[in-house]
């Protein structure tokens, strides 16, 4: 039998908080998406996975980038957290959850990428995976880190290449290698830039409409689960 008891990870909760652009519709269809890729696993074994070089990079400097936060915000000592936390709505693994901050950091793919000057989050799905951390670790605050760490050299290196296939050059530009490694290194430029940091303060309406939505998106999964019994 199917576990019906669906629980949404942190990081899928901007999936399904976007909202539906028809009016009889309660589910965005990015929401609905979502939940079908959570059915075929459920049902068939069959997951969806999700990785890029984007993903790859941040997985790879995770660390630097929680030691840049921990050398420039005033929250102590910081380390990867590894405890998965579960309640009846969410599951999810925050990087940081001490007893001084809850916190997650984002590494920026790279320089074009960091939000320099933005005085909001730029990306509302992160607003919500931290709302759901503070929900899950019973925090009442919390920060979300941009970082700008170098990109790992064989990341770059696929880069280089790309840039060169893309303007037709088999042979190897040196001012082509150079502006390319220009956007992936940050070394010239002082930690505290090189860190942008956004509060978010747990809410509990957010929270209440988030779990809501969470019993919406059980009763489709349910239908979808059951059409395949």
């Amino acid at each position: 039998s199917f576990r019906v008891m669906l629980k949404i990870r942190c990081s899928a909760l901007g999936k399904i908080m976007t909202n539906s652009r028809s009016k009889s519709e309660v589910l965005s269809k990015t929401c609905k998406t979502y939940l079908q890729e959570l059915a075929i696993e459920e049902m068939y074994g069959i997951k969806k996975e999700f990785s890029s070089r984007y993903t790859d990079k941040g997985n790879i400097v995770e660390r630097e980038a929680i030691d840049l936060a921990q050398e420039n915000l005033d929250f102590g000592f910081m380390y990867k957290n590894e405890e998965h936390f579960n309640n009846d709505y969410l599951t999810g693994t925050p990087d940081v959850n001490t007893d001084s901050i809850l916190l997650d950091v984002k590494s920026s793919y790279d320089g074009t990428t960091f939000p320099w000057f933005a005085t909001e989050i730029p990306n509302k799905d992160y607003y919500f995976q931290l709302m759901g951390y503070m929900a899950l670790c019973n925090k009442r605050k919390s920060i979300l880190a941009y970082c700008l760490i170098n990109t790992p050299s064989e990341i770059v290196e696929d880069e280089v290449r790309r840039a060169h296939w893309s303007s037709h050059l088999i042979d190897e530009s040196e001012e082509l290698r150079a502006e390319v490694e220009a956007k992936h290194n940050f070394d010239h430029i002082p930690a505290e830039k090189r860190i942008k940091t956004f509060d978010i303060k747990y809410d509990k309406d957010v929270v209440k409409a988030i779990y809501d939505r969470i019993k919406e998106c059980r009763e489709y999964y349910k239908t979808l689960i059951d059409e395949n019994r």
